[in-house]
């Protein structure tokens, strides 16, 4: 990009010009010293949603998650212990995986072999080599409710005081026991933090997103559907049988326990005629968990700062948004269901994942079309909404702040 001036005290001059309750300049999705400053101060600090223990159910089956560059290997041993595992050899840097996903006795490069929890099995020609020393690297897991989390650093705060917070929200959905229906991945050519904030904020929604703004009352203002809300609320325990299901927790971003967590639950309701995320608003799959009925809301949910899920009474579909390069965002769409569910017979995998592809597809134009107006010369950042973009204002402040505290 032409225009940019990665000087060393740029990146401080930047921070300080910056105007509170605007959208930030170009400068900060184009320098290539912010995007460096963004992967050890924040995605490389963070809990990070890698994957979902159904992925996972054998001795030997792996996943590969990729950020940044990196690339780690999610892995269940023969104990039945998962495992986090850089996928860099400690001989000469090979990777030691290539495929994304699948079933193996052990890694290898050219010549060192690792067993399934990362410890050197053999080295050829090389009958000295340490052993103990030498093993993959490993990075810190959390598993919780079947959700697999990851974190490069090792002096980063525990992730599980967070997620207790919100749990009495979640625990209903019993995804410890649930499955994978469908993965999707959408790459788009745009700034990680554009593709973010596109799902930050419901502004757009109305306008942008007509299946969706025909279901869900977060399109509206908040006192515009408040008798809507507070209905639902008032009878969701009773209708769908679990207790503390409309519990709100605000903790993320500015509100975060700690620098690389972060975690949100609240409810809202679905407008009349719907009862989940679907095209017509019907059913599409037998019920979560300990659900006993629809109650015409969903949960809405967030893990860490790149991680948020959505959570209806007969299917989750959760969100990863993640950095590959500087211009280059993955968003990784997952449909989880109840573990027994059966393709043809309990559920249509067209009718389950149509809503949220639809959409993400309709986001994906959106982004392409903010990454080339940001990418111009002459772009002004304008205001935030007061009301639709308050999420939005909050990850900034985080953002800049985190920024800030790296200089």
């Amino acid at each position: 990009m032409t225009g940019i001036d990665d000087a060393s005290d740029e990146l401080a001059r930047q921070i300080a010009a910056h105007r509170d309750g605007f959208a930030m300049a170009r400068y900060f999705f184009h320098s290539r010293r912010v995007y460096e400053t963004e992967c050890r101060r924040i995605l490389f600090r963070s809990w990070l949603f890698a994957g979902h223990v159904s992925q996972l159910a054998n001795a030997g089956d792996f996943l590969q998650f990729e950020i940044a560059g990196e690339a780690v290997i999610l892995v269940r041993d023969r104990a039945q212990v998962l495992h986090a595992l850089l996928n860099v050899c400690r001989h000469r840097g090979a990777r030691v995986c290539e495929a994304a996903a699948g079933r193996t006795p052990s890694f290898s490069c050219h010549g060192w072999v690792y067993d399934l929890d990362g410890t050197l099995k053999h080295a050829r020609e090389f009958p000295d080599v340490d052993r103990d020393g030498y093993g993959l690297r490993k990075l810190r897991i959390v598993v919780f409710h079947g959700l697999i989390f990851v974190n490069f650093s090792a002096d980063a705060a525990d992730f599980e005081p967070e997620l207790a917070l919100i749990e009495p929200a979640l625990a209903g959905y019993d995804l410890a026991s649930a499955k994978v229906a469908e993965a999707r991945s959408y790459r788009v050519a745009a700034n990680w933090k554009l593709a973010l904030e596109n799902y930050l904020e419901c502004y757009h929604c109305a306008t942008a997103h007509r299946a969706y703004s025909r279901s869900h009352t977060l399109k509206a203002r908040p006192e515009d559907v408040a008798d809507i809300n507070a209905a639902m609320l008032a009878a969701s325990e009773a209708k769908t049988g679990i207790p503390g299901l409309g519990i709100e927790r605000y903790h993320a971003y500015t509100e975060a326990k700690s620098p690389g967590g972060g975690v949100d639950a609240s409810r809202y309701a679905l407008f009349d005629g719907f009862v989940t995320g679907s095209r017509d608003g019907k059913p599409l799959a037998p019920l979560m968990g300990d659900y006993r009925g629809y109650d015409g809301g969903a949960g809405d949910f967030q893990f860490g700062p790149l991680a948020f899920m959505l959570g209806y009474p007969d299917h989750c579909v959760l969100y990863r948004f993640t950095p590959l390069a500087l211009d280059q965002t993955d968003m990784t769409v997952m449909w989880l269901l109840r573990g027994d569910a059966r393709e043809g017979e309990d559920y249509a995998p067209d009718e389950l994942t149509w809503l949220w592809d639809h959409t993400t597809r309709e986001d994906e134009y959106i982004i392409r079309r903010n990454a080339a107006g940001v990418a111009s010369e002459f772009f002004e950042p304008g205001p935030y909404h007061p009301e639709f973009e308050n999420t939005l204002k909050a990850f900034m402040h985080w953002y800049l702040a985190t920024l800030a505290g790296s200089l």
